[in-house]
């Protein structure tokens, strides 16, 4: 099978990249490298069934071709991460939106019809506030909302394009709303919570946890989450549809905290830090973000991973990466 990944060297890009070429698949990533790094897929650098290209995908010229190319698209290129989505608010609205049409307009003008995956976010669920979060719930954007919200929107619209594409020409597009993925590879230069942990409490530093830590979140091993989308993919009814793909196991992020110092033996202390001196402005918060995951289940879906299995991997990862530093 021929996979086009866009994003490709990103955190989860990379995980895709990984469990294809595995599968024995050709893979073709283009990311312009900007949240991703070419080392996360140093790995497989002399694998001939791997071709990177390091491109923007709002202006690579060879995207029409690669698109015609392949027999599945994961579309995962965008500036992701809080803290870059509030330092550069435009660049996520014009990135998101622009190179999601390109995708969808590629495929669109090619005689193949390759099947598109279109990574949404759990973000465009908004502020609601619910028990779970299901597919067919309503959206919640605050009027006049700030900055942290406009990558909610950018992938809205995303979701809006490909489900328009689909319905219109008979293209099949299926959006994914992913749910805090975790694993190896991410990093917490961005915001994101578990590797920043990790980090910290395998260096014996102060853990920081942003806000009051009462914020309660479910975290996916992106093991688990490239099993998903490979399922998803397998099933030609969810053309046009749209999957919530994460764990429904909550923790809130001062548990989290704990059970990371917890697992790692560590002494570090823990810190809270403002929203205002975290992020540089005042922050929308949302207190719970559980997926409803009902319909992934149907299509025959188990996790493997548990939160503690994801935590001692990448607590052994780092304590590696530590030694090879110091070495």
């Amino acid at each position: 099978m021929h996979i086009l990944i866009t994003g490709g060297s990103g955190f989860i890009g990379s995980h895709l990249v990984e469990h294809h070429l595995a599968k024995g698949d050709l893979v073709h990533v283009v990311d312009d490298m900007s949240t991703g790094t070419v080392q996360n897929l140093a790995a497989h650098k002399d694998d001939p069934n791997l071709h990177v290209d390091e491109a923007n995908i709002v202006t690579w010229p060879a995207l029409e071709k690669a698109v015609a190319w392949a027999d599945r698209v994961y579309h995962m290129a965008a500036v992701v991460g809080m803290k870059a989505v509030l330092a550069e608010p435009t660049r996520v609205l014009s990135t998101n939106v622009a190179g999601c049409e390109r995708v969808l307009r590629a495929a669109h003008a090619s005689s193949w019809r390759p099947m598109i995956v279109l990574a949404s976010s759990s973000e465009v669920y908004g502020s609601g506030v619910h028990n779970g979060f299901d597919e067919d719930g309503d959206l919640v954007i605050r009027s006049g909302a700030r900055s942290r919200w406009n990558y909610a929107i950018s992938k809205l619209a995303d979701e809006a394009l490909g489900l328009s594409y689909a319905r219109k020409f008979e293209m099949p597009v299926t959006v994914v709303r992913l749910f805090n993925i975790t694993g190896r590879r991410q990093t917490g230069r961005y915001g994101m919570v578990v590797p920043r942990f990790v980090e910290q409490a395998v260096a014996g530093k102060a853990m920081t946890v942003y806000g009051d830590g009462t914020q309660t979140r479910c975290f996916c091993d992106a093991r688990d989450m490239v099993a998903a989308l490979d399922l998803i993919c397998s099933h030609t009814s969810a053309t046009g549809e749209i999957f919530n793909v994460g764990n429904d196991e909550e923790i809130s992020i001062n548990a989290l905290a704990e059970l990371v110092r917890q697992r790692a033996g560590s002494d570090s202390s823990i810190e809270r830090i403002p929203y205002s001196e975290a992020y540089g402005e005042d922050f929308d918060d949302v207190l719970h973000r559980k997926p409803v995951l009902k319909k992934l289940r149907a299509l025959g879906f188990k996790h493997r991973y548990s939160l503690g299995d994801t935590l001692d991997d990448l607590i052994a990862h780092w304590r590696v990466s530590r030694s090879e530093a110091a070495g």
